[in-house]
């Protein structure tokens, strides 16, 4: 006979069960569905390989939240031109702090001024990518400007790591192409026959010969040595004959004397009247001329000098000639 059934101990069971299903759906993360979001979008111009609905929004390695959205600009706003692929994606409002609003909104706008730009990151190798929000130079990759309103914030973009690695690939390519290898190898080839002529010289040098005239001119060094050796010691000793210590001692006494005649000589000379003393020397050049004229008449009549004139001649007696 079947015993009855325990309804309590059914009741339970039951709610242990949907207990243990609560705690492995929030273990697994089903809690995120009950964290309150925000939405935001960016625009990406290039590749968005690897990137799908779901995919995780990291912030600096960090999952904050996940791509909801993934279409071109023209079907999301309708414009052509310019040409993007809109990536909406929300992220947890706890991962800033205070509580949703302008202040937030003022944060983040600070946050894009300082170089926080969304670009696609390719997550190991399996080929997914995610949504990356990293800081980067806001110089370099700054804001692009869209005609249309954005339908929630609006995060730019950076170009992915893929697109970069493909752009420096093309411009290494592109330098390689521009590279002129016929003129290449004509200069390696004059080079190498530059070094061959140089290594033939080196071949017919005589090196015994060189070896000779260097340790020649090595010896001829070391007496030139010796010989400057002796010249400097034979000047120092002249030097010291000179006693030049002494001279310039006598010099500076002589200077001093020299100094204190001048300082004598200055009164006197400024008593001296040059009006006179200039008079009296023409004075004295007169008087030297005319002893220099009575000199000369001494010379020409001593007689006439010393006792007179002579007597007048008498009229009609002619003197005699010379015989």
């Amino acid at each position: 006979m079947s015993q009855p059934i325990n309804n309590f101990k059914l009741g339970l069971f039951t709610l242990g069960g949907l207990a243990l299903l609560v705690a492995g759906l929030l273990a697994f993360g089903a809690r995120a569905y009950f964290q309150a979001t925000s939405s935001y979008e960016t625009y990406i111009g290039g590749d968005v390989t690897g990137l799908t609905v779901g995919s995780a929004v990291e912030l600096r390695g960090v999952n904050v939240g996940k791509v909801t959205r993934i279409d071109f600009s023209w079907t999301e706003y309708e414009v052509t031109d310019p040409s993007y692929i809109v990536v909406q994606f929300e992220m947890r409002n706890d991962i800033a702090p205070g509580s949703p609003g302008a202040a937030q909104d003022q944060l983040l706008q600070g946050a894009i001024k300082r170089g926080l730009r969304a670009r696609v990151k390719a997550k190991g190798i399996t080929g997914t990518s995610v949504l990356s929000l990293e800081y980067v130079d806001p110089v370099e990759n700054p804001p692009v400007q869209v005609p249309w309103t954005p339908k929630y914030t609006y995060i730019p973009s950076a170009p992915g790591e893929f697109v970069e690695l493909l752009a420096a690939v093309q411009k290494v390519l592109h330098n390689v192409q521009s590279l002129d290898f016929a003129a290449l190898n004509e200069h390696v080839q004059y080079d190498l026959k530059s070094a061959g002529n140089v290594l033939d010289k080196a071949g017919q040098l005589d090196f015994g010969s060189l070896s000779t005239n260097a340790n020649a001119l090595l010896t001829d060094v070391r007496g030139s040595n010796d010989k400057l050796k002796v010249l400097l010691q034979d000047t120092d000793g002249t030097v010291n004959k000179l006693q030049l210590q002494k001279l310039t001692q006598d010099l500076d006494t002589l200077t001093t004397q020299l100094q204190d005649t001048v300082n004598r000589l200055e009164p006197g000379v400024a008593n001296i009247d040059f009006n006179a003393l200039n008079q009296t020397l023409v004075n004295a050049r007169q008087t030297i001329q005319d002893l220099d004229d009575t000199l000369a008449q001494l010379k020409q009549y001593p007689s006439g000098f010393l006792f007179g004139k002579p007597p007048l001649p008498i009229k009609g007696v002619e003197p005699s000639g010379k015989q």
